[in-house]
């Protein structure tokens, strides 16, 4: 969270006063006001109504002309699954800071909502006027692995030819971002989506912890059954590899009633059991 300066403790905060603050004088009450909804899951009509506003803010800006508040709402609104912000998200992608457009991105993969997917190849393919790169290196033109994603979790399939010209992408987060949506986007299609799902597996062995757990992230999120064992056995913190494990074992249950569970699921529940 950016700007946090001068806030106040969680307990002392009320949800009227969140709303209050986030229209208030402030902009260090402002931008945590625009966190707190989020983190508390406050999705009163109030609150979407001014995080909703709050992605035009032009008051809260750094050096660098980033735009910090509408960082904090367009993450939560994301959290707070209101339909009614995805037109306000779709036009957050046109922001110039490289952080609303990722965080915007992910919003809408959040709401699942496939009305933003032709304005999502835009920014894939940097078509959109007016964006700044991030301001740090590798100083990428766009959130690439954030809207990678977004695309594989919306089912957009006519996205298939430009996501597969990030699989060699010189950024590994990004490599893999694109092996995740691969793996979503031809799975009812093809025979062949196993070789994205394995690719993501050989990518457990990375060097950089950052990388494996973001690793793990993307192998819960598409419910890859193979990689069990090997989500087990990685070298990263227990909890992460407990939530990818959920991952694959809620994508085993959704076909099946409790009493009908396959063997694959049995093994990764006997492997969650033994991380406890």
């Amino acid at each position: 969270m950016e700007n946090a300066a001068n806030i106040q403790d969680d307990n002392q905060l009320t949800v009227e006063q969140a709303i209050a603050n986030l229209q208030g004088e402030d902009l260090g009450l402002r931008v945590y006001a625009a966190w707190w909804l989020g983190r508390f899951r406050v999705d009163a009509p109030e609150a979407i109504d001014v995080l909703i506003t709050a992605l035009e803010d032009e008051d809260d800006r750094t050096n660098a002309g980033g735009y910090p508040l509408r960082r904090n709402a367009a993450r939560a609104l994301g959290k707070l699954g209101e339909k009614r912000a995805v037109p306000a998200l779709i036009k957050a992608l046109e922001c110039s800071d490289f952080y609303v457009r990722e965080a915007a991105a992910q919003s809408l993969e959040m709401l699942g909502d496939s009305s933003s997917i032709p304005r999502l190849i835009e920014l894939l393919n940097d078509q959109i006027p007016g964006t700044l790169p991030a301001p740090e290196p590798p100083q990428l033109t766009q959130p690439f692995d954030a809207i990678i994603e977004a695309l594989g979790t919306l089912g957009a399939s006519n996205a298939i030819p430009v996501i597969q010209g990030f699989l060699d992408h010189p950024v590994p987060r990004i490599q893999y971002a694109a092996a995740r949506a691969m793996y979503q986007l031809t799975y009812q299609a093809t025979e062949v989506y196993n070789q994205y799902g394995d690719r993501l597996v050989q990518a457990l062995a990375n060097a950089d912890l950052q990388l494996r757990r973001a690793v793990l992230s993307d192998l819960g999120a598409i419910g890859y059954l193979p990689a069990a064992q090997a989500i087990a056995d990685t070298l990263a913190e227990n909890s992460l590899k407990l939530i990818s494990l959920k991952g694959l074992l809620e994508k085993q249950l959704q076909p099946t009633a409790p009493q009908e569970l396959s063997p694959g699921a049995i093994k990764v529940m006997q492997l969650m059991d033994a991380l406890l």
